[in-house]
């Protein structure tokens, strides 16, 4: 069983040229195509990218992040979050990279079983990358106005939030 995992994607990759030749679709110019496409969209997207990478390092080096974790610190207690989580509940919309790095500084100052460690866990896997998906999804098909999407999205986010400690809370009532 351990071996199967190792055949699933060549198994799957061979399954679909043959089915491709069966039909009589040229496979190879198909998957050329395809390439060129994700290659156009890729560089249509990357100003936005950089402009994103470039916002989050630059709030990070700046302490920029932290002043506003510590602003923000009565909002945090105010909806039940620890105080260490707020940096992470800022960087996540953003960076799914920079949230992995304050998750991890999360870990190492509270611990992963401590109550901030967990309401991170919960947090970190319950949120999206709400700018960085939007940047990337709406701008390699062109959308410029977003309407509902990011407001909805902050909403889920919110939610995410004030849920995780609820249920940091209830299943694990000691912590």
């Amino acid at each position: 069983m351990a071996d199967f995992g190792a055949w699933v994607v060549p198994l799957v990759v061979a399954a679909i040229v043959l089915t491709g030749f069966l039909h009589g679709v040229p496979v190879f110019d198909t998957f050329i195509s395809g390439a060129k496409e994700g290659l156009r969209s890729s560089i249509q997207i990357m100003p936005t990218l950089v402009g994103l990478i470039m916002a989050v390092s630059m709030l990070n080096a700046s302490g920029a992040l932290d002043l506003l974790s510590a602003f923000l610190a009565p909002v945090a207690h105010a909806l039940g979050l620890p105080s260490q989580v707020m940096p992470l509940v800022l960087v996540k919309p953003v960076s799914g990279s920079g949230s992995t790095a304050v998750l991890t500084q999360i870990f190492s100052d509270c611990g992963p079983d401590s109550f901030p460690g967990r309401v991170a866990s919960v947090l970190s896997g319950s949120t999206e990358t709400t700018f960085y998906a939007v940047a990337v999804y709406f701008g390699s098909v062109g959308v410029k106005k977003t309407r509902h999407t990011i407001p909805a999205a902050i909403v889920g986010d919110l939610t995410a939030c004030i849920l995780s400690t609820l249920a940091v809370r209830l299943f694990f009532p000691a912590g």
